[in-house]
């Protein structure tokens, strides 16, 4: 299977797993290693991430995606995307454009996962 098209369904099973906030693909598709950098610029772990959605901190009700872009690297792809996103932090409702910058390296078990991501808020 060409890679590019496997990397578009993992990154269809992020965004699923984000909208239902579902802890078990989460854990799965999140490198154990994970270094995200969020639009704050603030350093998120895999465990930082995956509690946001067990506590529901963070609840996404809508993700709507565009200008996506992949390249792949023999065990390692990078996904950019614009994604419109809409839901909730703490309570507070937010509705936004970001751009993310995604590196999912294919493990020994030859699942891919997010290493390193980056995000912003576009306009």
């Amino acid at each position: 299977m060409d890679q590019s098209i496997q990397i578009n369904e993992y990154e269809e099973m992020l965004k699923q797993a984000m909208l239902q906030s579902d802890i078990s693909a989460l854990d799965t598709l999140l490198a154990d290693d994970l270094i995200f950098t969020n639009h704050l610029g603030h350093i998120m772990t895999k465990e930082d991430d995956i509690e946001a959605h067990k506590s529901n901190i963070l609840k996404i009700s809508e993700i709507t995606l565009s200008e996506q872009k992949i390249r792949t690297y023999g065990a390692i792809a990078i996904v950019t995307v614009k994604a419109h996103i809409v839901g909730a932090f703490a309570g507070k409702k937010s509705e936004n454009n970001f751009r993310f910058t995604r590196v999912w390296r294919n493990n020994p078990d030859k699942i891919w996962q997010v290493a390193v991501g980056h995000s912003c808020i576009v306009t």
